[in-house]
């Protein structure tokens, strides 16, 4: 089995998977029962300082697709609202039995030197391994000042991730937001305050849906509701490429990355860790399915590294040399869709979406038998992947790579003249 220990910007976890700041992570006797399951570490629901905030009852929502439950999720509950003292004294004794998982705290206070450091001291005196700085959070608490209103600004991020470290000793992290237009610059903010690392993608600004019943919007609130965070699996895609962003930017590509956003099983993990994550937070799919699925999320990622013979160091960042600006992808790379007529069921619905949807590149023929036939077109096909996508019988449409004598031409080539594009097809 192969060894999933992992350090993130210091932050050591027997493995990498830990549950987000977040409802599973309210008490310590949540957090004791995940490491009791197998959870290498837990970021703590986000304390804050004053009195203990307060949640209206109605605060989740779901969007199911398809026969899939919560295939997102939407929440306007706020920070933890148990009182500072309670959560300092359980964070202690919960690192206390379990010494060799990692406690990270979140935090959110306003904006003050004095406010940060006080929180920031008594979380390391309660034996915290790390600190997540919220600056993510879209609801609630950004109508006070905090959360996303200061991951927003990037002048916000530094100063206060500034403040934290004149007096941190052990490594901090800062969530970012996924509302803003890119990334980029608040993490190289974070960095410049002297950010460990980052995690995110914290959640994205929401309205979940409506009752059609009474057209109230959902989670209801005595008829009214609010803008709140969505997560789940439909943010897997946006939070890939968040991480991506930070992965490849020359000014950020150094900084340790916790990945969080729509990871459900072991796949979804090894996908951020490739695309450069130390570790992986996880919150929805725990709400859904509880604190077991942490063993398939280590059995898988341990089967993937065995079979392909690679450690967890390799694994992380591997994708990353991939990931680049479409201006460069080759446009001289030519495939085609190819149909296995002893696997196709005559459903019609390749030829539906291409007639409809794209390019108009297969060719239907309604035959005696009622079945319907369906071919496609080479001259006409762009290889865009969609009937493959559509097509419901797994491997019956495959896309083949069309060899030519074309060299190699990117965009930026057509543009300077160095290069040569392979014909195409036109549609009048």
């Amino acid at each position: 089995m192969a060894d999933l220990s992992c350090t993130t910007a210091g932050i050591k976890s027997p493995n990498p998977f830990w549950l987000a700041s977040a409802p599973p992570t309210n008490t310590g006797y949540q957090v004791a029962n995940a490491f009791e399951a197998g959870w290498g570490g837990a970021v703590w629901k986000t304390l804050t300082d004053g009195q203990p905030i307060v949640n209206t009852w109605s605060r989740y929502g779901a969007l199911d697709y398809n026969g899939v439950k919560m295939m997102g999720f939407n929440n306007i509950e706020l920070i933890t609202d148990r009182p500072l003292d309670v959560n300092l004294r359980e964070i202690y004794e919960v690192k206390k039995r379990f010494p060799n998982n990692a406690i990270i705290v979140s935090l959110m206070v306003e904006a003050t030197r004095e406010a940060w450091h006080d929180i920031v001291k008594k979380s390391q005196d309660a034996g915290a391994d790390g600190l997540e700085l919220n600056f993510g959070c879209p609801h609630g608490m950004s109508e006070r000042g905090m959360g996303s209103a200061v991951g927003q600004v990037p002048e916000y991020t530094r100063q206060i991730t500034e403040w934290v470290q004149e007096v941190a000793s052990v490594p901090v992290l800062v969530k970012l937001t996924p509302n803003v237009a890119d990334v980029r610059y608040p993490a190289r903010a974070a960095l410049e305050g002297g950010a460990d690392g980052v995690s995110l993608i914290n959640t994205i600004n929401s309205i979940i849906g409506l009752d059609l019943d009474t057209l109230a919007p959902r989670p209801t609130v005595a008829g009214w509701s609010s803008h709140g965070g969505y997560c789940g699996p439909a943010v897997k895609p946006i939070a890939l490429n968040m991480v991506s962003q930070i992965a490849t930017d020359p000014q950020t590509a150094h900084l340790p990355i916790s990945g969080i956003g729509g990871v459900s099983n072991w796949k979804d993990a090894v996908e951020f860790i490739a695309l450069g994550a130390s570790s992986v937070q996880v919150c929805t799919a725990v709400m859904h399915y509880g604190f077991r699925i942490i063993e398939d999320l280590c059995d898988g990622v341990s089967n993937f590294l065995d079979e392909r013979g690679m450690t967890l160091d390799e694994l992380r960042g591997a994708s990353v040399e991939r990931i680049h600006e479409w201006k460069e992808l080759d446009l001289n790379y030519v495939i085609n869709a190819r149909i296995d007529q002893d696997k196709c069921i005559g459903c019609g619905l390749c030829y539906t979406a291409c007639e409809d949807g794209a390019h108009q590149a297969i060719f239907s023929e309604r035959r005696a038998d009622g079945r319907t036939y369906v071919e496609v077109k080479p001259d006409a096909c762009v290889g865009c992947n969609l009937c493959s996508l559509v097509c419901p019988v797994d491997g019956c449409i495959e896309m083949v790579e069309i060899p030519n004598d074309f060299e190699r031409c990117s965009w930026e080539d057509v543009t300077s003249g160095n290069g040569t594009l392979a014909p195409r097809p036109v549609h009048d």
